[in-house]
């Protein structure tokens, strides 16, 4: 006797007259005519149809709703499919509602009871309040992706391992990097309703500034938060001031502290990078320096001496950790490794004293390479920007060569793909499939971000940053 498979998994009598109920409810919706006749053919023609589908004498409910949809358009009765689509929409919707209302309590639980894996998927959020508010908004927020943003090929091509959509826990974009010198042009703020502060004059000021400007943009990204050339915009307020090496270790202590502290969502530290020159860059080296929003009489190239004490202090802070010793998460640093790399500087064996003990610095190698540090930012762990592509991309930069980042990361499953494949070809076709679904699915959270900022739900975004046209959409 042949067997339907629930949407539960279980198996109950196959019964024709339930498809004659059904049939008859959409076109009773409809107001379209019929009699028990022709409901009854049209139920023939459904249980004919999907008898290919049956499999050691089960058939799967949605196989037959599928063709009933079938059916009822061959037929030419477009209005009733259309009407029996909406239903079968509506259950769904119901049968979600009552998931989702068990679920709030199951998702509560299992944080508090630390059952669920994700409670420790992340290293830097700990178990917390925090955390269970980051847990609880993050599940609704993936679900809200999966099932109300994505179509259902691409949300089912993530639930079952074939690609991993990054960060669905967050409805914002992954990683940002963003222009200290505008922060330092001019000052934090600029947002309605929010306390502004003019541009820093002195570092004290703009140390306090950078972190509350890293936490606060961390809040509307879900990945790192970075700032380029971070010594050699510093080096002149240490100049104006004549600020002793002292000093200038105090001030770069409360910026790696202040970036340390759990301000970010989740009771998290800001994910943040840091580029450093070491030496002044030939494209800032003949412009006038800037402190408290206003040109100097001097140059960023003036101001050598300056960055060699900036290096010094944040090595060195880096090294000696917190009041435990404690190694510091943050700022994650890269270097720039050029021709004009001053290897003689005394802070070379610091450098690569903490890479040893710590592992923690990042390195651009420039040397021999046909780039060079002007074309490539690193943002974090899983991006670097190479802005050579933009430019080619057309339109130039504008000057605007900071504000870069991703939109969003997929991840393609290769080895459950190569698994699956009984050959190249077959491995190929696959793969080909899956990059059109993750290409597909980044457009689609362009698109969702970008009206989401110009809807104001980014209010520091939508200040600082023009459009998201230099972030890129990543795979891999």
């Amino acid at each position: 006797m042949l067997k339907v498979r629930k949407r539960n998994g279980t198996l109950t009598d196959f019964n024709l007259s339930k498809i004659n109920v059904a049939i008859t409810k959409a076109f009773e919706a409809t107001s379209t005519s019929y009699t028990e006749d022709i409901i009854e053919r049209i139920s023939l023609r459904v249980f004919s149809d999907f008898q290919e589908k049956v499999i050691e004498n089960v058939i799967d409910i949605e196989d037959i709703q599928d063709s009933v949809e079938k059916v009822l358009e061959d037929l030419g009765f477009n209005k009733v499919a259309k009407s029996y689509i909406l239903y079968r929409k509506h259950r769904e919707k119901l049968r979600n509602l009552k998931t989702s209302m068990l679920n709030f309590s199951a998702t509560v639980n299992d944080y508090l009871n630390q059952k669920d894996w994700r409670v420790n998927e992340n290293s830097t959020v700990t178990y917390s309040i925090g955390g269970l508010i980051l847990h609880n908004s993050g599940t609704v927020t993936a679900n809200y992706w999966l099932n109300e943003i994505y179509d259902p090929q691409i949300a089912d091509a993530h639930r079952e391992g074939d690609l991993h959509i990054h960060d669905l826990s967050m409805l914002s974009g992954y990683c940002a990097g963003w222009s200290l010198q505008q922060l330092i042009e001019e000052g934090l703020g600029g947002v309605p309703g929010k306390v502004s502060s003019k541009p820093a004059r002195h570092l004290s000021t703009l140390a306090n500034q950078m972190v509350n400007f890293l936490g606060i943009l961390q809040n509307e990204w879900a990945g790192a938060q970075a700032f380029s050339s971070f010594d050699t915009y510093l080096a002149p307020f240490v100049k104006i001031d004549n600020l002793s090496y002292k000093e200038v270790k105090q001030y770069i202590q409360s910026f790696i502290f202040g970036v340390n502290t759990p301000s970010r969502w989740g009771t998290q530290s800001p994910f943040s990078n840091i580029t450093l020159d070491w030496t002044v860059p030939k494209r800032l080296k003949d412009k006038p320096a800037i402190v408290g929003g206003e040109e100097q009489d001097f140059t960023y190239g003036d101001c050598q001496k300056e960055m060699d004490m900036v290096n010094k202090a944040f090595l060195e802070i880096m090294m000696e950790g917190d009041a435990n010793g404690r190694g510091f998460q943050y700022p994650i640093p890269t270097y720039n490794i050029t021709k004009d790399f001053d290897w003689e500087n005394p802070n070379v064996e610091l450098l690569f004293t903490i890479t040893s003990k710590y592992g923690t610095p990042y390195f651009q190698n420039f040397i021999n390479s046909d780039l060079n540090p002007d074309d490539v930012r690193s943002m974090c762990c899983r991006l670097q920007l190479n802005k050579k592509e933009l430019r080619r991309r057309g339109g130039g930069l504008f000057g605007s060569d900071e504000f870069t980042g991703s939109i969003g990361v997929v991840t393609i499953n290769l080895p459950r793909i190569a698994y699956l494949s009984s050959n190249e070809r077959e491995f190929f076709k696959k793969l080909t499939g899956m990059m059109d679904l993750a290409s597909r699915s980044l457009e689609i959270k362009r698109e969702v971000v970008e009206k989401l900022n110009d809807a104001g739900l980014y209010p520091y975004t939508k200040r600082y940053l023009k459009n998201f046209d230099n972030h890129f959409s990543t795979i891999g």
